[in-house]
């Protein structure tokens, strides 16, 4: 199976045109006025999907099978708090009567009045992208009668879908989200496509020769070797024990990608690297987290708000090592050379930490691979986020090129630039 960026984008044309017949339809029901928000192609794994249900909250979904241009599964899972929310505005108090709480605050199970809301919600927003997809492909893809899941597991969600990934297989993951003018309406959208029917569409979508799926199912895995060498480094600079919590490939429109970074004033390093693949590198942290770094590096009083010349030099230094980390196990594995920038210092609001980066890349493509993990600390405030944007044509060309067996033999070594003279 091969895809390449003119396939994907088609993709998520697919994905934002159902998104917002979606949102459209889910506002003629409830008469709340929503809108399309941020949508991403994920590239995720089955342990990574299995790790979105791990919080315990209790979730709910409505499922239906598609065949037609698109063979397979789209799952829609609400938690079930939001689903309610939809729900009691639906019914208004008839639904307000039904979703009882206990002393704790712990919902009720939903009672046959909510069940049935609730599917006939997830069956119009299913059909909004399906039908949202079927307008780009010029098609028709038929759905199945809907049907309504409930629990905390993903085992109670995907279990019996012999198209959803086991493990480490990777899938790919349409999430969106729709956003009302009080708040936001979170959820993911799941598709589960047969192999042989996504191959199929692929085949007809590609512009180019393309990218087999196996290497850029290795790249990820790639990707997570240097996410874990980030966490690693992190932890040995800092004293501070770090793991990578959240990691994923995604495939996005650049024009999203300062729509995804929090909206607050962010703290971090920027690098452009240069060579197979070329692209740009950023590590981004909250103020606290930055604060934090500063008192583990710096041993002395440091500015009141750490990001003095002593603490920017902190920042620097470990993003550089960080930096180093991350992209020479990538140049090991593609056995080629990465080099990279001396580090920007970033003092910013979110959005306009990465604008710089979307501009440049912006004259040359549409679209972006972007590695996004998050670091954390347990017991402590840290948390990075790591946004890692190859060029695509690059990217295709290393993929190309790239030894699948070499990802678990190559080493992650670094070597670390002088950061002084910045």
């Amino acid at each position: 199976m091969k895809l390449d960026v003119n396939a994907l984008g088609t993709f998520y044309r697919m994905a934002r045109e159902g998104t917002g017949l979606a949102a459209g339809r889910l506002t003629h029901m409830t008469d709340v006025e929503t809108r399309a928000g941020v949508t991403k192609l994920n590239f995720m794994r089955g342990r990574e999907i299995r790790r979105d249900f791990e919080d315990s909250t209790a979730k709910v979904g409505v499922r239906v099978e598609l065949t037609g241009a698109i063979d397979g599964y789209s799952v829609i899972v609400f938690e079930r708090e939001n689903a309610l929310r939809i729900v009691e505005t639906l019914l208004e108090e008839s639904a307000t009567d039904a979703a009882v709480t206990t002393d704790d605050g712990e919902l009720e199970e939903f009672d046959e009045m909510t069940k049935s809301a609730a599917t006939e919600v997830g069956n119009i927003m299913n059909n909004g992208f399906i039908d949202g997809w079927a307008d780009v492909l010029e098609t028709v893809i038929d759905v199945s009668t809907p049907e309504f899941i409930e629990g905390h597991s993903a085992e109670t969600f995907f279990d019996d879908v012999e198209e959803a990934p086991a493990g480490d297989d990777l899938a790919l993951l349409f999430q969106s989200q729709i956003e009302t003018i009080e708040t936001q309406v979170g959820f993911s959208h799941y598709l589960f496509p047969e192999r042989e029917s996504m191959a199929s569409l692929l085949e007809q979508l590609r512009a180019s020769d393309g990218i087999e799926y196996d290497k850029l199912d290795g790249f990820d895995r790639m990707a997570e070797r240097g996410a874990e060498e980030v966490a690693k480094t992190a932890t040995t600079l800092t004293g501070i024990e770090t793991s990578v919590e959240i990691r994923r490939l995604n495939f996005v429109s650049l024009e999203t990608i300062p729509e995804q970074v929090p909206d607050e004033r962010l703290v971090g390093v920027a690098f452009e690297f240069d060579g197979l693949p070329s692209g740009y590198l950023l590590f981004l942290f909250d103020e606290e987290s930055a604060n934090e770094i500063v008192d583990a590096m710096v041993p002395m009083e440091v500015d009141e708000d750490g990001f003095g010349q002593m603490g920017q030099s902190a920042i620097k230094e470990l993003g550089n090592i960080m930096a180093s980390g991350f992209l020479d196990g990538w140049a090991n594995v593609l056995d080629t050379t990465i080099d990279h920038s001396t580090p920007e210092f970033i003092h910013d609001i979110g959005a306009a930490a990465v604008d710089p980066v979307v501009i440049q890349l912006g004259e040359e493509q549409e679209f972006a691979f972007v590695f996004d993990t998050v670091i954390v600390a347990d017991g402590q405030e840290f948390d990075c986020e790591i946004y890692a944007i190859p060029d695509e044509s690059d990217l295709e060309r290393a993929l190309n090129d790239l030894d699948v067996d070499r990802i678990e033999q190559a080493p992650t070594t670094a070597e670390f630039q002088d950061v002084t003279d910045t």
